[in-house]
């Protein structure tokens, strides 16, 4: 088994390789050069829904991974919120709890994380279902869930 953040800095190496994210549950074997990884789709371990934060305008669309940040300067997502300043570095993660459900916790961000419009305590998961809207700073996604 290998960490989330272990995963995070293989990203880079060139060669192929297999990854099983324990935090994560989920396992994923790429065989693509390293700029083509991350526009892959995660695969989601059998019975867990699949979770889709998008914003067609601004043409983001976010498969969640389990332990996944969501931030300027870090997680799978950066290609997405790298150019926006009021986006922080380590903005918010995404967890999956077999109980609950898909979660997001916002991570001390500087302009916060909303839950339709209601600001989200640091720390404090709170569950998504379909039909939410997510606003990270001053970008609103749409909450899609799969089963």
């Amino acid at each position: 088994m290998v960490s989330y953040e272990d995963y995070q800095r293989s990203v880079g190496s060139q060669t192929a390789y297999s990854v099983s994210v324990s935090a994560g549950m989920i396992s994923q074997t790429f065989q693509t050069a390293p700029s083509e990884r991350s526009s892959m789709p995660p695969v989601a371990p059998q019975g867990v829904p699949v979770l889709t934060l998008f914003n067609q305008n601004l043409n983001i669309r976010i498969q969640g991974i389990n332990g996944a940040v969501i931030g300027r300067r870090q997680g799978p997502y950066v290609k997405f919120f790298e150019n926006n300043m009021y986006v922080s570095g380590v903005h918010a993660q995404l967890k999956y709890n077999a109980s609950v459900g898909w979660c997001i916790v916002d991570k001390h961000s500087s302009n916060g994380t909303k839950l339709n419009q209601r600001p989200l305590q640091p720390d404090v998961e709170m569950s998504l279902k379909t039909g939410d809207i997510v606003s990270l700073a001053n970008v609103n996604l749409q909450v899609t869930i799969n089963k």
